[in-house]
């Protein structure tokens, strides 16, 4: 077994973006820091968050920002207030990286590259003097009762004055989030509170999603109705996707965090296609489509009005006949295809697995975390940040916020140790 004792100030397990910046920022503290990463490369979750362009953080005000904190929000209100999302955009763009609000006040950089936010954060850390070594760490050493460094799969051993936390949660393991940091957290004495996907793809039950596998839906609104309530719980416009299984994209993201996972039975997601026309207006458009093609059938009427995967599938649900001549289509049966048209639903089945989630909801306890530095309650030195505790908010940028807020945080409480 080796031994590797250098005098380290602070040890940080994990290469996200929590860890990089934490590390980052206790380096510019001047503390002594080792930055320990099982994956070739850090930061290889940020590389494909928001479909490769990095939704950074949201550009919105630290009260607004707690309100789309989906659990425990209240524990985060010292880190955001201290760091919050405009603290982010000047860091970011302090390194160089031109940043552009979009819809939703979601953050990107204006190079729609997330290689760029990722270039940035490790040019960053490298440049503060960290200490980068690729290790997979498999449990923690105690000295006196407290954390006092950690073994590594390779054999190695590394000690420091505190030991940072910051692997992640279970989603998209092959860029490293595997739950290692769990492990570590439990044989502190943490409470683990079961992990479960958050911001998930969605399992339908309808086949006819599965026949248009590939296609892609943009500016269309996505409703979730929640049928036990009785009314919509959410509702939204933007990009959507169907898949072999069901459905994925922005929208379903964030619908599927307004979903209790044993309750799929109760929703229904609904499509407005047309989400810019009335139901007047799209009656209307109908009108001018039938009049121009009144000699076609009724399946070859609807190139201009729908995507092509997405014809015979409506040509179905419609009832209306396809071979049916567009000029013999009565008034209802129109207005029945635009009803359809304004309220394309379908049923929920299940999430996807964890492993495809964009977020693990679940983690350390943060009754068991100081929320001003971090620090563990009951193993001092030890520190948890990032996806690891039990926190997860909407897609738009929020979740990344939480990683730097956190990191920011506990680097604080570092540099005084």
């Amino acid at each position: 077994m080796k031994e590797q004792t250098r005098g380290y100030d602070i040890l940080v397990v994990g290469g996200g973006a929590a860890g990089l910046f934490c590390a980052g920022q206790a380096a510019a503290a001047g503390k002594r820091v080792l930055l320990l990463e099982r994956c070739d490369r850090p930061g290889r979750k940020l590389l494909i968050t928001g479909k490769g362009r990095c939704n950074l953080t949201n550009n919105c005000q630290p009260e607004e920002f707690l309100q789309s904190v989906k659990t425990n929000s209240r524990f985060l209100m010292s880190a955001v207030r201290r760091f919050a999302p405009q603290d982010t955009m000047s860091f970011f763009e302090s390194l160089g990286v031109p940043l552009k609000t979009e819809r939703g006040n979601r953050v990107f950089p204006c190079s729609d590259r997330s290689v760029d936010i990722v270039n940035a954060l490790t040019g960053y850390v490298k440049g503060q003097g960290v200490t980068l070594l690729r290790e997979r760490c498999t449990s923690l050493l105690f000295q006196d009762g407290l954390p006092a460094g950690v073994l590594c799969e390779s054999g190695s051993r590394y000690e420091a004055k505190a030991i940072v936390l910051a692997t992640g949660g279970k989603s998209y393991p092959l860029t490293g989030s595997t739950g290692d940091g769990y492990k570590l957290a439990k044989q502190a004495g943490h409470t683990i509170i079961p992990t479960r996907p958050s911001l998930v793809p969605v399992v339908t039950n309808e086949d006819w999603c599965r026949r248009m596998m590939g296609l892609s839906l943009k500016n269309v609104t996505l409703t979730l109705l929640d049928r036990q309530k009785k009314k919509p719980v959410f509702s939204e416009l933007g990009e959507m996707l169907f898949t072999h299984f069901g459905v994925s994209g922005p929208l379903v993201l964030s619908a599927s965090a307004h979903m209790e996972p044993e309750r799929m039975a109760d929703y229904t997601l609904s499509i407005d296609l047309k989400p810019a026309l009335t139901p007047e207006q799209l009656d209307q458009r109908l009108q001018r489509d039938f009049h121009q093609f009144a000699n076609k059938d009724f399946s070859n009427s609807l190139d201009e009005l729908l995507p092509r995967k997405l014809i015979p599938i409506a040509v179905e649900r419609s009832g209306i006949p396809a071979g049916q001549k567009v000029h013999q289509i009565t008034r209802e049966q129109r207005q029945g295809l635009a009803a359809l048209l304004k309220d394309f639903s379908f049923t929920c089945k299940g999430f996807r697995p964890i492993e495809e989630a964009i977020v693990t909801a679940g983690g350390v306890k943060v009754g068991e975390v100081n929320p001003k530095t971090m620090e563990s309650k009951l193993a001092p030195g030890l520190y948890c940040i990032g996806e690891l505790l039990d926190l997860d908010a909407y897609t738009g940028g929020f979740n990344l916020q939480i990683a730097f807020s956190t990191a920011f945080a506990a680097a604080s409480a570092l540099g005084q140790v």
